[in-house]
């Protein structure tokens, strides 16, 4: 189940090929592979890179829900060590669907202040929620035929 895709297949396809190269497993104790496990799937420097991250597009919102969006943002933030909530809203902001970032920035009352990221979270996963929920309920109404169905007389 584990280690069948991508970059950790081909990293336990050549653990395995070695046992069978030479009769003994090349990773003896638990520590020995947590060692090599950090040495190939954690980033060298997370913060590094988690600053290109956010410096770039690639974290923004694009197709995904704003919780997935959420969590990768704070994921990112926290590798940052990003505390200031002005700049987490800013960056925050900058990611978020354009339709719902608008959405919040343009509220008429209780509208977040530019500072209190928690606020924004919030209000994104709501507007983002609702947003769902009419686009279920759509889906459905579009569906089902409307008026009462025609009978055929033989």
């Amino acid at each position: 189940m584990f280690f069948k895709d991508s970059r950790a297949a081909k990293w336990s396809e050549n653990v395995f090929r070695q046992e069978a190269d030479t009769g003994v497993f090349p990773i003896p104790t638990w520590g020995d592979f947590e060692q090599q496990f950090r040495l190939h799937f954690f980033p060298v420097n997370a913060e590094a890179d988690a600053i290109n991250t956010l410096e770039g597009t690639s974290y923004h919102q694009g197709g995904r829900t704003v919780d997935d969006y959420l969590d990768n943002f704070q994921t990112l933030v926290s590798d940052m060590g990003y505390t200031d909530p002005r700049t987490l809203v800013v960056k925050f902001r900058q990611g978020l669907k354009l339709g719902i970032q608008n959405q919040i920035a343009t509220m008429p009352y209780r509208r977040p202040t530019d500072t209190d990221p928690d606020v924004w979270y919030r209000a994104a996963r709501r507007i983002d929620q609702a947003r769902l929920t009419n686009e279920a309920f759509q889906s459905v109404s579009c569906s089902t035929p409307s008026g009462p169905a025609k009978t055929v007389s033989v």
